[in-house]
């Protein structure tokens, strides 16, 4: 079941307006890979339910809070500086691309995670219920429409 969620994140994520609207997303707190995770799960027919959408968010959080959090913190606190150092502007790259795997590997532990919820019985199967479940603290209007983006382009998707 999890042999595809980079595949589906990468084409997702190659949509138009999704960098945008994952990157506010991100930008406000939101884990963007659980997202794309969650609207996967969707695309896949796996059955959302909140105790599911609570699993993955108490598994994503200490890989997003120790790994892939301070990745990103270290890399856009070098934003300025490796403007005017070669050498630094080299090391944020490299940053960047372990940031980068870190996000591939959350993505894949989450898909794992879900391998033994089998396509099912429960009501909501779709991409929209998963993002609504996995997306609690998500309030704001802005908020709402880059989810909304993520979502549309998530439909577009094969899983």
């Amino acid at each position: 079941m999890t042999g595809n969620v980079w595949k589906f994140a990468v084409d997702v994520y190659a949509q138009p307006g999704v960098e945008t609207a994952c990157l506010a997303l991100q930008e406000q707190g939101a884990d963007v890979c659980l997202l794309l995770v969650a609207a996967w799960l969707g695309r896949r027919g796996v059955s959302c339910s909140k105790e599911r959408a609570q699993i993955l968010e108490n598994a994503a959080r200490p890989w997003r809070e120790t790994v892939i959090e301070p990745l990103r913190r270290l890399r856009c606190a070098w934003r300025e500086a490796a403007i005017h150092d070669a050498c630094l502007a080299e090391l944020r790259e490299e940053m960047k691309a372990q940031e980068l795997r870190a996000e591939r590997e959350h993505l894949q532990r989450l898909a794992d995670l879900a391998t033994a919820w089998l396509e099912g019985q429960e009501a909501n199967r779709s991409a929209d219920a998963w993002l609504q479940a996995c997306s609690q603290d998500i309030c704001t209007e802005a908020e709402r429409r880059a989810l909304l983006v993520l979502g549309s382009a998530a439909l577009q998707t094969a899983p």
